[in-house]
């Protein structure tokens, strides 16, 4: 049976010293980007504040300012997810509660009828 060939880039796959190597051989040379870190971002599928570090390692300077807008966005993205999930997960157990006929909902009918265990038979 024929092994199944990834299609993801080599240098997405390396590790900060492939990188580092790599873009100090290869990539810095050639670029010619107007977000360098964004760009160095996507080239080598890390996200925005390990670009941010592994520039510096080479070389490149960036704004204190830019680095905590980054670590700032980062952070707010990740509250963001935190409440949508915790918002996901009170809706959920709205949706399925309990009420003065059913000790437990388990779902409703097409009709918008509750069903689930009543309080007589617990």
């Amino acid at each position: 049976m024929a092994k199944k060939k990834d299609s993801t880039p080599r240098r997405k796959k390396y590790n900060k010293a492939q990188r580092l190597r790599d873009a100090k051989a290869k990539w810095l040379p050639t670029v010619t980007a107007k977000n360098i870190v964004r760009s160095y971002s996507k080239w080598y599928g890390v996200d925005l504040l390990c670009a941010i570090n592994e520039l510096e390692i080479l070389g490149y300077k960036s704004s204190d300012n830019y680095k905590k807008q980054v670590e700032l966005s980062i952070a707010s993205k990740a509250d963001a997810k935190r409440r949508r999930k915790e918002a996901k997960e009170e809706q959920d157990g709205a949706l399925y509660g309990s009420d003065d006929t059913f000790s437990f909902i388990a779902g409703y009918t097409e009709g918008g009828a509750p069903f689930g265990t009543t309080w007589e038979e617990e």
